[in-house]
């Protein structure tokens, strides 16, 4: 698979996308929800982390959808 590298996202990104406050808010939300987004590339423990956009924003786009359900 082909990856373009402006596709690519780091925790703060993910956060701005998301309308978090903070990108240490990511690593709550890997842990809180099962279905968030898997890395593309994950280095290790305190090392590069990158999502591709498309899951993170088709993840925030369910998320909202679920939300608006439950309502």
């Amino acid at each position: 698979m082909k990856v373009d590298p402006a596709d690519l996202l780091d925790s703060h990104e993910v956060a701005a996308v998301l309308g978090l406050a903070s990108h240490r808010a990511v690593s709550t939300y890997r842990g809180r929800y099962a279905d968030f987004p898997v890395p593309l590339i994950e280095k290790g423990a305190g090392r590069c982390v990158l999502w591709l956009r498309s899951d993170v924003e088709a993840w925030a786009k369910g998320r909202l959808a679920d939300e608006l359900d439950e309502d």
